[in-house]
C-alpha cells in the first residue's frame, strides 16, 4: 500500500508552510504527486429591504478582486514549495456560494490523502477556510492535520490511539502506508479499570494485525488520569511520536462538538501531527 496522489489543502491569505512542507516530505516518502486547493466563498450579499439597503457593486468587485489575488497567491506559494520535491503537481480551485468542505471532498476523489491546517471554527474566518471538523466529516479519505507553523514533518515515529470503534479501524487501515515506513509504532489505549483486561486483548489483536502486514509494534493500556486528551499528548511525547493516528468522532458529533473530547482537541489544540479517519 501507498499514497500515490496527496492533496494539500491552502488557506487564503495567510502563510501555509506547515501544509505544503508536510505535502513535500510525505510526498517524497511516497514518491506521490501533490494536488494544490484553495477554496473559499464571496462576500455574504444581505437581500434588500424596503429601503432599498445593498452592497455597492464597487465593493463585490473589490471583493473577488482580493479573491482572485488570494488565489493567485496560494498557487504561487504551493509550486514554489514544492518545485523539485515531487514528480508532478496540479492546482485547483474554486469559489463558490456552497459548503468549502464539500467542495474539496469531492474534489478528493482523486486523492488518497488530504493534508490541511487545524484550526479554529471562529464565525469571521469561515468563508475564508475550511472548518477541519466539517472536512473530516464529508472527507472519505483520511485527513493529516498539520500545525500551521513550518515544522518539518516527523514520520518515523507513531502513536496510535485505540479506542474499540469503527473509526479507529478506519483510521488504523488507512494509516497502513505510514504505518509500514515508521521506525517505531505504539498502539495505546486509555480504559477504565474494569475495561483494562479487554482494552489489552483489543491492543493486542491491533498489534498482531500490524504484524501480519510486516509492522512491529508496542503496546501501552493505561487507566485514564482525568483529561483523554491530555493524555494521549503525554503517550506521544513518551513515545517520541511526531503523528498521532486515531479515529475522529467516536461519540456523536454533537457532544464531541458541545464537550470537548480527543478529536476537538486534536482538531484545534494539537501541537503535533495527527491522521484521522472519520
Amino acid at each position: 500500500m501507498t499514497y500515490s496522489t496527496i492533496m494539500v489543502n491552502l488557506e487564503l491569505g495567510c502563510s501555509n508552510a506547515g501544509v505544503t512542507g508536510a505535502a513535500g516530505n510525505l510526498a517524497e516518502r511516497f514518491g506521490a504527486s501533490v494536488v494544490g486547493i484553495a477554496a473559499c466563498q464571496p462576500m455574504p450579499i444581505v437581500g434588500m429591504d424596503t429601503d432599498g439597503y445593498y452592497v455597492p457593486e464597487a465593493l463585490i468587485e473589490q471583493d473577488r478582486a482580493r479573491i482572485d489575488s488570494d488565489i493567485k497567491a496560494a498557487e504561487a506559494e504551493f509550486r514554489s514549495a514544492l518545485q523539485g520535491r515531487v514528480k508532478a503537481t496540479s492546482w485547483r480551485s474554486n469559489v463558490m456560494l456552497g459548503s468549502i468542505a464539500d467542495y474539496i471532498a469531492g474534489e478528493a476523489r482523486c486523492a488518497d490523502i488530504v493534508i490541511t491546517a487545524g484550526s479554529g471554527d471562529t464565525p469571521s474566518e469561515l468563508a475564508r477556510r475550511v472548518n477541519p471538523g466539517d472536512l473530516l466529516m464529508q472527507m472519505g479519505r483520511p485527513v493529516l492535520l498539520v500545525p500551521a507553523e513550518a515544522a518539518p514533518l516527523a514520520l518515523d515515529r507513531v502513536l496510535v490511539a485505540w479506542k474499540d470503534s469503527r473509526q479507529a479501524r478506519r483510521a488504523v487501515a488507512d494509516a497502513l502506508p505510514l504505518l509500514e515506513k515508521a521506525s517505531h509504532v505504539a498502539v495505546a489505549s486509555i480504559a477504565a479499570a474494569e475495561d483494562i483486561a479487554a482494552a489489552r486483548s483489543q491492543v493486542a489483536d491491533v498489534v498482531g494485525w500490524l504484524k501480519q502486514h510486516g509492522i512491529k509494534a508496542v503496546s501501552t493500556v493505561a487507566k485514564p488520569a482525568g483529561d483523554d486528551a491530555g493524555q494521549l499528548l503525554a503517550m506521544a511525547r513518551e513515545h517520541e511520536a511526531g503523528v498521532i493516528v486515531a479515529g475522529a468522532y467516536g461519540h456523536s458529533r454533537l457532544r464531541e462538538w458541545a464537550l470537548g473530547g480527543v478529536t476537538r482537541h486534536l482538531l484545534l489544540h494539537g501541537r503535533g501531527c495527527a491522521l484521522l479517519s472519520h
